[in-house]
């Protein structure tokens, strides 16, 4: 379990957001509500930290930074929405992984609820929703009229030991939940919602973070359900942070992308994943491992074991050949390694193509081992520039794994 990755923390000082003159009626703006109450707790400095009551009620707000040891406590059925006026939504700089915005070039608008730098932090609750009114974005970005990259829900970057447990997610303007340049960071009993035509509102990224455990957790959203990410082309190459010691256990959900995803930006690495009893419904892709030419980067010792699909239009995909630039400087000779690849237990119902496997010429994909792995469906398996090897997998995968025997 992720029990010992970071221990939940007590905290005896409680304040509740009324106390900042916040008001739970959904039309009254309380930004400057949540900065005080936050800038109280960076003050206060209390021994054990001191929790942040949301109470009942629709708590209309704009974005907001977190800081060190403290819980963002939301009530049942309290709720944290997002204001829709994204004139005043705040600017802030690319991440240097990425060196642009990953929607446009230039800064990017900040998250809804933000931390740069900060440790011991918790948002928790008794399953109040953080509601991110997502709609106003996502039409922005049908109509083509963003001047910056969307934000995300919740972004936390350079931070550490972070739990996220016991919260619904709703309505996310982008990726969901995005630690970045993070360490020890636990989601566990979320749900994440957003409808199935929202552009890119995956569920959970880990991107450049080591010791992330993400369990039990129901994720509906418009793209992949967790991506695991390490940085975007020479600027991912430059930073150099790998993505390691990601878990992911017991994870639900549907998305016409991909269940789990590993990509397809992993230009610093992506190392010792493990994703363990899964359920994928009605989506595009079981398991996606996903990067291009111009990414470098090392992906290895990737485990997928005790996966249930049903409804899915490809059951497997690992391929050498998806995602974008951020520009026109990347490296087409910095070609990614993909090398310890293990899937086993995998059952797949109504599955239309049971999986693809197309490395790089200059890179192939090896050490693709299968197991136990019975997706039968229509059309047959495409493969080519990978190695490894296959036992008990059906419909049969292609001559280029090699058969094992017991």
């Amino acid at each position: 379990t992720c029990a010992g990755t970071v221990p939940m923390r007590y905290r005896k000082d409680v304040i509740s957001i009324t106390d900042f003159g916040g008001v739970g009626d959904g039309r009254t703006l309380n930004t400057v509500a949540f900065r005080r109450a936050i800038y109280r707790i960076r003050h206060l400095n209390r021994r054990g930290g001191t929790v942040l009551y949301i109470p009942p009620g629709v708590w209309l707000t704009g974005s907001f930074n977190l800081t060190s040891h403290m819980t963002l406590y939301l009530a049942k059925d309290a709720i944290i929405r997002a204001t829709q006026d994204t004139l005043n939504w705040p600017l802030i700089a690319p991440l240097p992984s990425y060196g642009r915005g990953r929607e446009l070039p230039g800064g990017r608008y900040m998250s809804f609820i933000h931390g740069d730098g900060i440790n011991d932090v918790i948002i928790t609750g008794e399953n109040g929703t953080i509601d991110g009114q997502g709609d106003a974005w996502w039409n922005m970005w049908r109509q083509r009229s963003l001047k910056f990259t969307r934000p995300n829900l919740i972004e936390l970057v350079h931070s550490k030991n972070i739990i996220i447990s016991h919260v619904v997610f709703r309505n996310s303007p982008f990726w969901n939940v995005h630690p970045v340049y993070c360490s020890n960071v636990v989601v566990k009993y979320v749900i994440i919602l957003a409808p199935q035509d929202s552009p890119n509102t995956d569920g959970i990224d880990p991107d450049s973070c080591s010791n992330v455990c993400i369990e039990d957790c129901y994720i509906s959203t418009g793209d992949d359900l967790v991506a695991v990410k390490s940085g975007w082309d020479e600027y991912g190459i430059a930073y150099g942070r790998p993505s390691s010691y990601i878990t992911i256990r017991r994870l639900t959900g549907s998305s016409p992308f991909a269940g789990i995803a590993i990509g397809s930006e992993t230009s610093g690495g992506i190392e010792n994943v493990l994703a363990e009893h899964i359920n994928i419904f009605n989506s595009g892709v079981g398991i996606h491992l996903k990067t291009n030419v111009g990414r470098g980067g090392v992906i290895r010792n990737i485990t997928f074991t005790d996966v249930y699909m049903e409804n899915v239009r490809k059951g497997i995909k690992i391929a050498g050949d998806v995602g974008d630039h951020p520009d026109d400087k990347f490296n087409p000779n910095a070609l990614p390694t993909v090398d310890g690849v293990t899937i086993r237990n995998v059952w797949g119902v109504n599955i239309q193509q049971p999986g693809s496997m197309q490395g790089l010429k200059n890179s192939p994909f090896t050490r693709i081992c299968l197991s136990n792995v019975n997706l039968r469906g229509g059309t047959p398996w495409k493969c080519s520039d990978v190695s490894g090897s296959a036992l008990g997998v059906h419909p049969w995968p292609c001559s280029e794994l090699i058969s094992t025997h017991d």
